[in-house]
């Protein structure tokens, strides 16, 4: 019988160790971290053969573990990766987020000028910007040096000649328009494109020979067996679009996890990343 309770004990001490053990990693370890994930991206388009891209999505300024300094780290370690060219697919702000606080739009597009890349640093808005104030924020980024592509194209000069960059509006708060970015552009432009939410894609035309977006944070959450569960919030298509490289009708997406949370603080499974892309 002693022998018995003392199992009993034991086990109970071992399952209380495993559920304190999870619950610090998905409320302190993982969201508190950051790491520059590199990614290998082949797509059938030699205008972009060997550029690099940095895509910092899902900022979340304020949120926990989101802070100043954070934000600065984050700058630096995209800016010492060397990208070609940067790219910003929104959600920098918070709305109702636990244990988080408000950081001016101001403040943000401060820390975030010191970007630097080669082709340049752009940027659209996501449904959280759009939530607080996406014409401000746009015009707060604009001031900043990073122009903001929401439904417009501008002409980049890459490796192997120019090509269209096109920004989609997010797609999650009714803003994504393609029709009115591609009728002012030639039938067969080139172009890389970039959005918020990866929703877009099923309207996008296959002129985006790569496109990146954001939003669903990876689910934040991955459970064995169930998952993402979380991004049937995030996304319409429930788990089609919630990470990495997605090949659909002839188009090529890459979704990145993104760096803040929303809803809970918490990440399991899917740690905070700046998203570095190499294209083959």
């Amino acid at each position: 019988m002693k022998r018995f309770m003392r199992l009993k004990f034991l086990l109970g001490l071992l399952g209380l160790i495993f559920v304190v053990g999870l619950g610090l990693d998905a409320f302190w370890l993982e969201p508190s971290s950051i790491r520059l994930a590199r990614h290998d991206v082949t797509v059938d388009a030699p205008f972009l053969k060997d550029m690099t891209i940095a895509v910092i999505s899902d900022l979340h300024a304020g949120a926990p573990y989101i802070d100043d300094a954070k934000i600065d780290r984050i700058v630096a370690m995209t800016n010492d990766a060397h990208p070609d060219i940067i790219l910003l697919t929104g959600d920098y702000v918070i709305r109702g987020m636990p244990f988080g606080h408000h950081m001016p739009a101001e403040k943000i597009a401060a820390h975030l000028k010191q970007l630097r890349a080669p082709m340049g640093v752009y940027s659209v808005l996501g449904n959280h910007d759009h939530w607080e104030n996406g014409p401000r924020i746009a015009s707060l980024f604009r001031a900043a040096g990073i122009p903001d592509l929401e439904n417009m194209a501008q002409v980049v000069r890459g490796h192997h000649g120019d090509f269209y960059l096109v920004g989609i509006g997010d797609y999650h708060s009714g803003q994504s328009h393609p029709p009115r970015v591609f009728r002012h552009l030639p039938a067969d432009a080139r172009a890389l494109c970039f959005t918020h939410s990866p929703d877009s894609l099923p309207i996008l035309p296959k002129n985006c020979a790569l496109t990146l977006a954001g939003h669903t944070h990876g689910g934040q959450i991955w459970l064995p067996f169930l998952e993402r569960p979380a991004v049937a919030l995030a996304s319409m298509y429930g788990q089609r679009y919630a990470i990495g490289t997605v090949r659909e009708d002839g188009k090529t997406m890459f979704v990145s996890s993104g760096i803040g949370t929303s809803l809970i603080p918490a990440r399991f499974g899917v740690p905070p990343e700046i998203s570095l892309l190499t294209i083959h």
